[in-house]
């Protein structure tokens, strides 16, 4: 995913990206176990705090593309991701100081809204810029993976220091980093300038839509895993110490695969990384229905660097080389907000299959890789007319 000919070299772009990506993933490993207990302490029960969650969920549909879309028409993706960044740190901060369902409800929501296009943001920004530089996507990205595993080993013993009341405000330190590390990033030559809006075309485009639905769906097959691998393996007796190992497993996994995403060959394209992320997940799921054992778990974890990694550097790759100019983030946006439905219409059916057949939902789930995997063949057609990507 470098680019052939860097028109900039030898400046700190890359690391500064390298800090939004870690500060990210920092607050991301932090909020998804503690903000449910922080929710429990503010005396939300628990379909109170399933609503909340619900909620948030939803209005990221809508802020996600919002927020790409107003960032393209200024041209401004550097200004785009500073604003929401701070307007994250206020939202938060007003939530942490929130009483009662209603306002802990509306204080979410913002804060669900703001910071939904956030990620989207840095994506176009960063993809942009290294292409600018002749550099990798893959070994920036990775810093983001190591701050994930951070955030899990350290959240996990502040959870045991910190009073639940407060986990809210470990939290918000995690937004002001991210805050201060988007104003650390450098401005872009052609990111100052106020232009026309665009007119999207990237939706009229037979590849881009491929690419989106075969990307979500690939994506969305790790539903059952993401929400219920530890429920699943705490019932067959697992420690926490065995759990903790597997998740920690398959992000080192992917950690690996994108620090040497810069050495791949130059003929392994998008559509092929796609392919395979399709094909590893076929693979993982279909092994996970059998309900395999402790030692052949560790090795399907390693999966991940197939099933989740090469899909993320397959999708990010397409879109460095095809998103419009001027429409870059808007069409990062809307790969985003695909996954993000995907996700959760996936995340729905996993619940009702766990809870009627176990561990035999991942069929379903291998059935999605597949119809991922399917997609993106067709990609292959629409993509023949500009440059090869597969």
């Amino acid at each position: 995913m470098a680019g052939s000919n860097p028109t900039i070299v030898n400046d700190s772009f890359a690391w500064r990206l390298a800090l939004v990506y870690a500060a990210f993933f920092l607050i991301v490993g932090w909020h998804l176990p503690l903000f449910p207990v922080w929710l429990t302490a503010r005396g939300l029960d628990p379909a109170a705090i399933g609503f909340v969650l619900a909620a948030m969920q939803a209005v990221r549909v809508v802020g996600t593309p919002l927020g790409t879309r107003i960032a393209d028409r200024y041209g401004a993706l550097r200004g785009g991701i500073v604003v929401t960044t701070l307007a994250s740190v206020i939202a938060i901060s007003a939530l942490g100081l929130a009483t009662g369902l209603v306002p802990v409800l509306i204080a979410s929501v913002t804060l669900a809204f703001v910071s939904a296009p956030v990620m989207p943001l840095a994506d176009a920004y960063g993809l942009k810029g290294l292409a600018q530089r002749g550099k990798a996507y893959g070994p920036v990205r990775l810093w983001g993976s190591v701050a994930f595993i951070a955030a899990n080993l350290s959240g996990g013993v502040l959870l045991n220091v910190l009073a639940p009341g407060n986990l809210i405000w470990l939290i918000c330190v995690g937004n002001c980093s991210l805050a201060i590390a988007a104003m650390l990033l450098p401005p872009m030559p052609a990111d100052r300038a106020p232009r026309a809006i665009g007119s999207h075309s990237h939706l009229r485009q037979p590849a881009f839509l491929a690419i989106a639905a075969a990307a979500s769906l690939i994506q969305a097959s790790h539903a059952v895993y993401y929400g219920f691998s530890t429920l699943d393996w705490t019932a067959k007796d697992f420690d926490g110490g065995t759990i903790g190992i597997l998740w920690a497993l398959g992000v080192v996994a992917e950690i690996v695969l994108f620090a040497f995403a810069a050495r791949l060959p130059r003929m392994i394209g998008p559509v092929t990384l796609l392919l395979t992320g399709a094909a590893g997940g076929i693979l993982r799921w279909s092994a996970m229905t059998f309900d395999p054992s402790a030692v052949l778990l560790f090795p399907l974890q390693l999966l991940h660097a197939l099933s989740f990694g090469a899909t993320h550097l397959g999708t990010m790759m397409f879109l460095s080389q095809n998103a419009p100019e001027g429409n870059r983030a808007a069409a990062q946006g809307d790969v985003s907000t695909a996954s993000s439905v995907a996700m959760a219409a996936a995340s729905a059916l996993a619940g009702v299959l766990y809870g009627a057949s176990g561990a035999m939902a991942y069929a379903a789930m291998a059935v999605l890789a597949a119809a991922g995997g399917a997609i993106a063949l067709l990609a292959v057609r629409a993509t023949r007319n500009s440059a090869p990507q597969s």
